[in-house]
């Protein structure tokens, strides 16, 4: 049986996202999966990949641009697959205590490519993240890395049992 090669597409604008990317590929293939971890406005084509995972972070309620054109550029080819995507957001222990619905963009994706689930997961802002909102919300204290590893592993293992259940139906 070859081994399935997972895709693991992000948009993000200062890397908290992308380092939730490399989280579920590195779990995906400690589950024995191949994975590669791309930026989605570098995806030209997805036809290499039994399934992918497709993420943005979100920034005033909309999911990240390179994310939307990636599932916009390879929608054909994403719908014959099996596709799942992420979000990255939340400055706060928010995504860690009850689920949280995709945002209306990422929704939208959901429906158009017939993606088999969304996630949440905490975002980041800390001192290191530029620009002026981050430097004012460090300032008042409302800041940090929400992202929670565990969760993100949690969820990068169910996607590894779904692809495997498929696999053998």
């Amino acid at each position: 049986m070859k081994t399935q090669r997972i895709l693991v597409a992000y948009g993000s604008k200062h890397g908290a996202t992308a380092g939730i990317a490399e989280e579920i590929a590195h779990t995906l293939e400690g589950d024995g999966f191949e994975a590669a971890v791309v930026p989605a406005r570098q995806v030209r084509d997805v036809e290499g990949f039994d399934a992918v995972v497709l993420g943005g972070s979100l920034y005033a309620g909309h999911w990240h641009r390179d994310a939307v054109r990636c599932a916009h550029r390879n929608e054909e080819a994403l719908t014959q697959r099996p596709v799942w995507l992420f979000s990255s957001g939340p400055v706060d222990s928010s995504a860690e205590q009850h689920e949280i619905p995709p945002v209306r963009s990422a929704a939208k994706e959901m429906r158009r490519l017939h993606a088999k689930g969304h996630a949440t997961f905490g975002g980041s802002i800390t001192a290191e993240t530029p620009g002026f909102v981050a430097r004012s919300l460090v300032k008042h204290n409302k800041g940090g890395d929400f992202r929670n590893p565990e969760q993100i592993q949690r969820w990068a293992h169910r996607l590894g049992e779904e692809l495997r259940a498929g696999e053998n139906a």
